[in-house]
């Protein structure tokens, strides 16, 4: 284990993005696609600030997480935990269960590979 600068401050930029978007973009594209790859990527750069190999492994846990959350939301959890109300816990959690959102988050695993397995090689 070790502390990483670099995805540190990647896991912030994406974090912040991912704020951004949240708040202030409610468009057909960006807010339910373009934030659920940045959010597997975003679980990614956390994981690797901490563990520095294992990019597959990292990759792979990161969209199991995602997955995870994404089929909770076909189950009553979030009323079954009392979060209807807050919307910080319905905007990380969400509140409806989408196949495409599942293609979204694939996507992003599949970016991490990419990039990862293109830095290593050069």
């Amino acid at each position: 284990m070790r502390f990483s600068k670099t995805y540190f401050l990647i896991f912030l930029a994406i974090l912040v993005l991912e704020v951004i978007i949240a708040l202030f973009v409610r468009d057909a594209f960006v807010w339910p696609y373009l934030g659920d790859t940045l959010a597997v990527i975003l679980v990614y750069c956390f994981f690797k600030t901490i563990i520095s190999d294992k990019i597959t492994i990292l990759a792979v846990v990161s969209l199991l997480i995602a997955f995870c959350i994404e089929t909770l939301q076909a189950t009553p959890f979030i009323a079954f935990m009392g979060l209807c109300e807050n919307s910080f816990a319905t905007v990380i959690l969400g509140t409806s269960f989408s196949w495409i959102d599942m293609l979204a988050y694939t996507a992003g695993a599949f970016l991490i590979l990419i990039f990862e397995y293109r830095k290593q090689s050069k």
